[in-house]
């Protein structure tokens, strides 16, 4: 089965140009007044006319550390203006800026600049010891830019930066040189199997995925974004950094993702995207809040969302109840998250529970499942909003065309196909096929609408020792929704008998678990082995097994004393399950769950 959407005609002018340099520059000159990067409470704010002169200034500052169309500049920064300034101003010179990890260990920092040969690594204070070991051990590394201007001996300040600009750079003349296929970033692979590939993606694949957004999404005027993930991933680099380059929406910077909850109710968000976690965080805290005339209006909200999935009609009892609750609690819990001004709501990057996209469903946020890839530049399939199928990442989005390989891998052919791997031809031979078919390495299913469901990794799918096939992936889910002890879950059991989990207590609940059972100053680790700790995990592994296939259930599971910190030896910085990496860490515990 092959499935594609026809494209239709542009809203915005940005997105008729033939570059993300070009597209910047219109939409300068159409929002110049309008805000386009800033802090919370406005604390710092710049329009696009403001963005657009530090990028000139910063662009020049770059031509004179040599940076030019073809070269690469790192970046190693939290989410904060001064990323869009100095990422922007590399493009409009051709360069290829890309972003680190901030997690990332010095060894991690070396190998992507030696495969990227960077000269210019643009940095701030929190940082900057590892940068500069890295820059001791490449050669190749010759500038470090510090935007904090901590006066470290060696490094550049931004101002130190603009002022080496050459007195005969052509800033117009230099990024209108800039191509459609020029490598506008990298996407350093989070490395789940090995070392991270860098991703190249062009300046053409940006543009199609902004197409492919705003007919999905349907940006209005004055859009508002709030910038928290990660701006290595590909998800936040296009949400907060890309498209609104195409559409003139305002960025708020949150610095430390653990706050964006708290961003929301300023930013008053006309998109977000989440991974699941964030959601299933956010329903928890609902639940726990609710008093009982705010759990049964969300249970008649829950009445009419599956109602409605089952394609059966909503009675006018249920629909009068419905417009009750909302009017009387549900709104106000949309008013008091900051989530009452969307047309967009999002997730993706990981398997989302059902009964977590019902939840929001049930307050009036129509959450909807998207899946793309770094090498798909973030598109892919999508839920449109009025058209949400709940356990489905939608049909194709428009311009993408998608097929079912024989053993089901999900194939996409489509202009948001990346450029390649740098520096290995060979993978990218293995990933795009003659006929332009990069195999994402997905399985997936079609229904009969033309909406796909993602089963799981094609490499992380388990094969019983009775030769049964399973998805880690949908067990795991089901495993983090059943108890708010569980924060992160692996299953095991490929070629054995049965299944068994580890699993890692939620460090935000387990201390208020703690609290209301009367357990006093007991440490994680702790925590981990307390009678009334492994009872409730207990409790939730066996609600999870209620809903899994009998051959899918978890026999035995082991409660680990630690926690798993995004880019550790766990979880990639999007805390994705590291699967290997885990198995040869807990051996020892895995094989005594078998024992």
């Amino acid at each position: 089965m092959t499935t594609t959407v026809e494209r239709q005609p542009s809203r915005f002018r940005a997105l008729e140009e033939r570059t993300l340099c070009a597209a910047f520059q219109t939409t300068a000159r159409d929002f110049a007044d309008r805000p386009a990067v800033r802090t919370k409470g406005d604390e710092v704010s710049f329009t696009w006319r403001e963005y657009a002169d530090r990028v000139r200034r910063l662009a020049a500052g770059l031509a004179g550390l040599g940076v030019e169309r073809g070269r690469t500049v790192a970046l190693m920064l939290t989410n904060r203006p001064e990323f869009h300034f100095v990422d922007a101003a590399a493009m409009h010179l051709g360069a290829t800026a890309f972003s680190i990890y901030n997690t990332y260990a010095t060894e991690q920092i070396e190998h992507l600049l030696r495969d990227a040969e960077t000269t210019v690594v643009v940095t701030e204070a929190a940082f900057l010891d590892r940068v500069m070991k890295v820059r001791a051990a490449c050669p190749h590394l010759e500038h470090v830019v510090d935007v904090d201007c901590s006066g470290r001996d060696g490094t550049l300040t931004l101002d130190e930066l603009a002022r080496r600009a050459p007195e005969d750079f052509d800033f117009e003349a230099t990024w209108r040189a800039v191509e459609p296929d020029d490598t506008l970033t990298l996407i350093y692979t989070s490395g789940t199997t090995g070392p991270p590939k860098g991703v190249q993606l062009t300046h053409a694949n940006i543009l199609a995925a902004g197409h492919s957004s705003d007919e999905v999404i349907s940006f209005p005027p004055e859009s508002r974004v709030v910038s928290y993930l990660p701006m290595a991933h590909i998800a936040e680099r296009i949400c907060s950094h890309y498209l609104p380059a195409l559409f003139g929406t305002t960025v708020t910077c949150c610095g430390n993702p653990r706050e964006v909850l708290a961003y929301l109710p300023d930013v008053r968000p006309t998109w977000f995207f989440a991974v699941p976690r964030i959601y299933e965080k956010l329903k928890a805290a609902i639940e726990a809040g609710a008093d009982p005339a705010t759990r049964e209006a969300i249970e008649v909200g829950l009445r009419k969302v599956r109602a409605e999935q089952a394609r059966e009609p909503v009675s006018e009892e249920l629909r009068a109840e419905w417009e009750r609750a909302d009017r009387e609690i549900i709104a106000r819990i949309r008013e008091d998250l900051g989530l009452d001004e969307l047309q967009g709501l999002n997730v993706g990057a990981a398997p989302t529970p059902r009964e977590v996209i019902e939840f929001f469903h049930a307050l009036g946020l129509p959450l909807a499942e998207l899946w793309g890839m770094s090498e798909t530049t973030g598109a892919g399939t999508c839920n449109r909003p009025g058209e949400i199928k709940i356990g489905t990442v939608g049909p194709p989005s428009p311009g993408v065309e998608v097929k079912l390989a024989d053993d089901g891998e999900v194939l996409v052919r489509s202009k948001v196909n990346m450029k390649g791997y740098r520096n290995d031809p060979e993978k990218t031979r293995e990933t795009i096929d003659a006929d332009g078919w990069l195999h994402t390495g997905d399985i997936g299913e079609f229904d009969d609408d033309g909406y796909l469901k993602i089963v799981d990794r094609k490499k992380e799918l388990i094969i019983n020792a009775a030769g049964k096939n399973m998805s880690p992936a949908n067990i795991e889910a089901k495993l983090k929704v059943a108890s708010e002890l569980i924060g992160q879950a692996i299953c095991i059991g490929d070629a054995r008998p049965y299944n068994v989990a580890l699993i890692v207590l939620d460090p935000d609940f387990a201390p208020v678990f703690a609290r209301r059972n009367g357990i006093e100053n007991a440490s994680l680790a702790e925590l981990a082995s307390h009678p009334k700790v492994v009872e409730e995990v207990a409790a939730g592994v066996d609600r999870a097994n209620e809903q899994l296939a009998r051959v899918e259930q978890i026999k035995k599971f082991c409660i680990l004393p630690t926690d798993w910190e995004p880019g550790g030896d766990e979880l990639t910085p999007t805390m994705k399950l590291k699967r290997k990496p885990i198995a040869a860490k807990y051996a020892e515990e895995i094989e005594a769950l078998y024992a």
